[in-house]
């Protein structure tokens, strides 16, 4: 029943809106601000303020929010494990941009320094 198809095809129906929320109170428990959350969903996605706005209020699914997104040249360099997931072996390109985000989170999280988490080289 748990099969990667049903996994992947759950991930693409998932609303942002229902996630961005978590990623608030997980940044905001460990110091960091919904504006650098904002930030790091701006680089990664290419949307503005408003943009990002609109996404939630329309209960954009991940398979619509990130068929909008323009997503960074660099977003390839986003890599490692997230739930239980190593990033860079995901096959599925939508559940693979929604561990982009994922990681992107939990490394702000983290503490990590901004200039790393938008991968400045």
């Amino acid at each position: 029943m748990g099969s990667k198809l049903s996994q992947d095809e759950r991930i693409a129906k998932m609303t942002f809106a229902s996630v961005y929320p978590h990623y608030v109170a997980k940044v905001e428990k460990k110091g960091r601000t919904k504006e650098e959350l904002h930030e790091v969903i701006r680089w990664l996605t290419g949307f503005s303020e408003e943009d990002l706005q609109r996404m939630i209020e329309e209960q954009a699914t991940f398979e619509e929010f990130f068929g909008r997104a323009k997503l960074h040249p660099n977003a390839h360099l986003i890599t490692g494990v997230i739930c239980g997931y190593r990033i860079e072996e995901i096959e599925n390109p939508l559940t693979r941009q929604v561990r982009y985000l994922d990681k992107l989170v939990d490394e702000l999280a983290k503490g990590k320094a901004m200039e790393k988490i938008l991968r400045a080289g």
